[in-house]
């Protein structure tokens, strides 16, 4: 009962952060969902109904699917392309990185080297969601993006890794240069290796399926679901990389659908909707739950003796903070896009770090003795901090507003009303009968939102509670009208692409939402006409 009580506390934190968002103009959603989940965190009643955090539940529950769905998203020839830029962010990157960090934090501070290689390597890891969350509205190179966007894919198990090193180095006093290699060679060749067999053997089923009588839309989307979660487990339990696996398993389906989608259209649409709308609740979900933990983290009592007997833990964080900044943006000047100074600084902070930082974190208490352990865990809590507000703050002032995206639904909202216009005035011309006509032109208004809450009472009202229905006949002429109202939206769209003043992927949205809408009026099966 616990469990269900805090899914429904944090959904409704998820419903609250993204309905804000479209009232919050400059704020990501990202941000509100950690501000409600710090408001959970500090409300004891709550709080309380929230679940201590679990790593490994949190990387097979959450991690999976998000960068299963983040592959899938992503044709396996971009990332041929981009290999060697791939490796270098994800694996060279990160350990000259973890090299240095832990140099420098012997250095200064006098940390034993491995636990400092244990510090630097969980900061390693970086989050493509919350680097969205500090570039909303703002323009940037598309090149920079992307490699930002495949880092965060792929470096996970180069920090995993790197951790493990540390911890072996912690508990037996040897650094084993040649292991530690060969074991991030194995588990990331391994996980590409686990990833494409299963991937490829579970495309095949589905395929199978799909190609005969036995196919189910429900089960297929079952199967599609449940693949991260068995490839994720099934690597681990091999040994190898789970978090690379599901990344190429992602890879491998993107050229699956790419050359089936019209072999069953509508279990296609309801995929990637399906996806697209699991991918906005795990991510607002995941930051919900990382502001409760800073809560925690700050409030807890076993935290207490780090965070207010010194600012050792503070100094600590800014430099690995530091550092890792440093060697991004040297990298950046060297090997990113345009290698100018605005490229490698948006490289440099665009490094975002979040949940699996904070994951990986959690991971190894059992590790460290409790105080080690809680300095651990203030000090990637500062650079989890730093690094979503310096480049939310530094990047308003350095990058352009995003004009296209600003304009977008102001420009969308014109083309609307005139392609219903459009649609009504041919209704007009049609000589319907009064009710069919109302209908038909009500239906319409609602594509624009024309629609109050009272018409929409009043129409709900006739339905259910006055039996106010169209005849038969009435129905087959409702939609019938509908489907030429839609023929003239399209012959308007048209006639728009033609004159080349507008961005082509305005029309092909507005152009997929009458194909969506037409199709429930079509649908034999549909219960909504």
């Amino acid at each position: 009962m616990t469990m269900v009580i805090a899914m429904l506390i944090v959904l409704l934190a998820v419903v609250i952060s993204n309905i804000g968002a479209r009232f919050i103009p400059g704020i990501a959603s990202t941000y509100i969902s950690i501000g409600l989940g710090i408001l959970i965190g500090i409300w004891p009643l709550t709080n309380r109904f929230i679940p201590v955090f679990n790593d490994e539940m949190f990387m097979i529950l959450f991690l999976a699917p998000l960068l299963y769905f983040e592959g899938q998203r992503t044709p396996i020839f971009f990332v041929r392309k981009r290999i060697g830029s791939i490796m270098g962010t994800a694996i060279w990157l990160a350990i000259a990185t973890a090299v240095i960090g832990a140099a420098l934090l012997h250095w200064v501070f006098g940390e034993q080297l491995a636990l400092a290689l244990v510090i630097v390597a969980i900061a390693v890891p970086t989050d493509a969601t919350a680097f969205d969350a500090v570039v909303e509205g703002r323009k940037i190179s598309r090149p920079v993006r992307k490699t930002l966007v495949f880092e965060s894919m792929f470096n996970d198990a180069t920090g995993l890794v790197l951790l493990q090193a540390g911890l072996l180095w912690l508990r037996t006093g040897h650094l084993t240069f040649w292991q530690n290699t060969w074991e991030l060679i194995f588990t990331t060749l391994g996980g590409i290796l686990v990833g494409s067999v299963i991937a490829i053997v579970i495309m095949l089923l589905r395929q199978l399926l799909l190609r005969s009588n036995g196919n189910v839309a429900s089960i297929q989307n079952l199967i599609y679901l449940m693949t991260p979660f068995i490839i994720y487990l099934i690597a681990e339990e091999l040994g190898v990389s789970g978090i690379i696996a599901v990344v190429v398993a992602g890879l491998i389906n993107n050229s699956e659908v790419a050359r089936s989608r019209f072999s069953s259209p509508k279990q296609t649409h309801f995929g990637v909707e399906m996806v697209q709308f699991t991918t906005e609740i795990l991510n607002s979900y995941i930051f919900v739950v990382l502001g409760v933990n800073l809560v925690r983290i700050v409030d807890g009592q076993p935290y207490h003796h780090v965070l207010y007997d010194s600012w050792h833990w503070l100094a600590v964080g800014l430099l690995v903070y530091a550092v890792l900044i440093g060697s991004r943006y040297l990298y950046g000047r060297f090997f990113v896009a345009d290698r100018s100074h605005q490229s490698a600084l948006i490289f440099a902070l665009g490094g975002v770090h979040g949940t699996v930082t904070l994951a990986m974190t959690f991971s190894i208490s059992s590790f460290l003795s409790q105080t080690t352990y809680a300095l651990a865990v203030v000090i990637e809590t500062v650079v989890i901090v730093l690094s979503m507000l310096v480049p939310l703050i530094v990047f308003k002032i350095i990058l352009p507003v995003d004009a296209d995206e600003e304009n977008r639904d102001r420009i969308m909202g014109q083309m609307r009303e005139a392609m219903v216009a459009a649609a009504i005035s041919e209704t007009e011309k049609m000589g319907l009968c009064q009710e069919v006509a109302a209908n038909v032109t009500y239906d319409l208004r609602d594509q624009i939102q024309a629609n109050t809450l009272h018409t929409f009472f009043h129409e709900w009202h006739q339905t259910n509670l006055e039996h106010i229905t169209l005849t038969p006949t009435q129905t087959a002429e409702q939609s019938r009208a509908l489907m030429r109202a839609f023929d003239a939206e399209r012959r308007y769209l048209y006639d728009l692409s033609k004159q080349h003043m507008v961005d082509n992927s305005y029309i092909h949205e507005l152009y997929s939402e009458i194909l969506v809408a037409e199709s429930l009026v079509l649908d034999p099966a549909s219960q909504v006409v």
